[in-house]
């Protein structure tokens, strides 16, 4: 079970930090979606029209250090994505591994 587990943790740290930098930079279906109706400038800025995203803010956490599927202060694009991916990827496998941990069945002696 532990070599079935940690080569699932390899596989998802491998295309989590080499796999995550091809994927498409196209807007996902929810950005796509919130700004029909509205004229977008080349920095997708919207500058007309109406839509569901004109009332949209920043979030209170796009200053952190992971924002934008990349981590700050690292100005290789590719390096910071594939950092942030592997990151991604270790906190979900401990947050998961400690709930099962406390979760587990515990057997009496």
């Amino acid at each position: 079970m532990r070599k079935f587990i940690l080569a699932g943790l390899l596989a998802a740290l491998l295309l989590a930090g080499v796999v995550s930098n091809v994927a498409s930079s196209a807007p996902d279906g929810l950005d796509s979606a919130s700004t029909k109706g509205c004229t977008l400038n080349a920095d997708g800025e919207i500058t007309g029209g109406t839509c569901m995203a004109q009332g949209a803010e920043e979030h209170e956490l796009a200053d952190s250090p992971l924002a934008d599927y990349g981590i700050r202060g690292i100005d290789n694009a590719y390096l910071s994505t594939g950092l942030s991916g592997v990151a991604g990827v270790l906190l979900v496998f401990a947050v998961s591994g400690g709930v099962f941990w406390l979760m587990r069945r515990k057997t009496r002696a």
